[in-house]
């Protein structure tokens, strides 16, 4: 049954969505159907078709009691709205339905877990949310919240750890039929731990043992693990919050990194072996990942940036929030590669080509305009030149505004930059990444849609998203 909730929820979204144009969204990329969205959530294969949740606020550009959004899509590009599927309505989740994944029961039945949060009063008259592990069941449109959450609380954490940071559950299935979830979690030395747990038919869970910690070396609680096979290692992909720069890593605060290693599938041991950031722009959070029925294993994130979004002005846009183009992934020499799905390829249109053009000062071509773009530049000093100093690419430029991607081959540095940008303020404007080349030679993707700007360095050896 549906509750009012919900059903409020679902009205909502239905009558002020249609409000927004197609105009005023990405072409490409899943942004929210109204209100607010963050992470996404559930992404998932179900019947013939992907599905994407994502937390959500409805009736707010701002970030408020956390909703499940819900849409679904056939070539990961093109995306339909479908209602929400998660609203805060019970005791156990009434401040909140955070994130969580989803998967398919042998009897056909989608199941979602999700983190439930409840306010809880303290001794000293503040409050703060207990989290805790829920499912729900449905048919790839309305779901049922299981009677008997939640599944996971206070009881079933390791001691040390916190009910209070314990959150963002990724579950698969193994060959076997039996079932794994990873969740994060804030252990007693204050940093963050990834905690496994086992059931045999996805309802019933168990807690294993702490698959990976992080002994207070990249920031502090880690958020919205995922955990994978991929080209013989297995990889840890994690969120962690307040974390340092360390060189050109890790500069976002609230970023994202991955951990590369070994899993003995029989002792349930995961060897770390190396890390390195995912994402070397500014607004990249909250991954996850889909097996897609063709193998390939693909990931989408969160297009944004939390300490940008506390600079935003109240009640200045229609929507807030969109994700990633879904990236597939590779692991080469050690490291985690990203590419943008083939998909993209059937969009291709317009064709225009240039080839061996000498670059002096600033150098405009016929026919590259707009802010739906694909393309493609090998960068290469001049046969019979010295190493040139510097090359730039300005894109979404006017009289006044421009974001500018420019690469220094004697420092080895790629640069985004968007200080004039038309930004109120330049809080966040830059990111730099350390990448590799051959005496200039560089290889560049710049996918551009609308609102956003996605670089991919050297066949996907790196990526910055702005």
């Amino acid at each position: 049954m549906t509750s009012q909730t919900l059903r409020e929820a679902r009205k909502h979204e239905e009558a002020f969505g249609k409000s927004i144009t197609n105009e005023e969204r990405p072409d490409f990329h899943l942004s929210t159907r109204v209100g607010w969205m963050n992470d996404p959530n559930g992404f998932s294969w179900y019947d013939g078709k992907y599905h994407l949740f994502y937390q959500y606020h409805p009736y707010d550009s701002h970030w408020g009691p956390m909703h499940w959004g819900h849409a679904v899509s056939e070539d990961l590009l093109h995306w339909e709205y479908l209602p929400a599927a998660l609203a805060p309505d019970e005791i156990y989740d009434r401040d909140g339905c955070f994130s969580g994944s989803a998967l398919t029961l042998p009897d056909g039945r989608q199941l979602l877990m999700y983190t439930g949060v409840a306010r809880e009063r303290q001794a000293d008259g503040g409050h703060r949310e207990v989290q805790t592990q829920c499912l729900a069941v449905g048919d790839g449109t309305d779901y049922v919240k299981y009677e008997k959450n939640p599944v996971l609380d206070q009881k079933d954490i390791p001691e040390g750890g916190s009910r209070y940071d314990f959150r963002d559950p990724k579950m698969w299935r193994e060959e076997d039929g039996s079932y794994r979830c990873v969740i994060g979690n804030r252990p007693a030395d204050g940093s963050g731990q990834i905690l496994l747990f086992t059931s045999p038919n996805g309802f019933e869970w168990h807690f294993k043992k702490v698959l990976a910690e992080n002994r207070n070396r990249f920031g502090k609680m880690w958020e919205c693990p995922d955990f994978f096979p991929l080209d013989g290692k297995w990889v840890l992909i994690i969120s962690p919050q307040d974390m340092l720069p360390s060189g050109f890593e890790y500069h976002n605060g609230n970023g994202t990194l991955c951990l590369i290693g070994d899993y003995d599938q029989e002792t349930e041991d995961f060897t770390e072996q190396s890390n390195q950031s995912i994402d070397y722009g500014i607004d990249f959070y909250a991954p996850q990942t889909v097996l897609t029925p063709d193998g390939r294993r693909v990931m989408i994130g969160w297009m944004q940036n939390w300490d940008t979004c506390s600079h935003r002005r109240k009640n200045d846009e229609a929507w807030f929030g969109q994700m990633s183009l879904p990236r597939e992934l590779s692991i080469r020499n050690g490291r985690l590669y990203q590419k943008p799905v083939r998909e993209l390829e059937n969009m291709r249109a317009s064709k225009i080509s240039y080839e061996n053009v000498t670059v002096s000062g600033t150098v405009r071509l016929e026919g590259v305009k707009g802010r739906r773009i694909d393309m493609e530049l090998r960068i290469r000093r001049s046969e019979g030149c010295d190493l040139y100093r510097k090359f730039a690419v300005r894109f979404a430029q006017n009289e006044q505004c421009h974001t500018s991607l420019s690469f220094r081959p004697g420092e080895s540095v790629l640069k985004v930059d968007r200080k004039f940008s038309g930004s109120r303020k330049a809080i966040i404007h830059q990111r730099r990444s350390r990448v590799n080349h051959q005496d200039g030679e560089l290889k560049l993707r710049i996918i551009l849609d609308r609102f956003s700007a996605e670089i991919f360095v050297n066949d996907g050896e790196q990526t910055l998203l702005d």
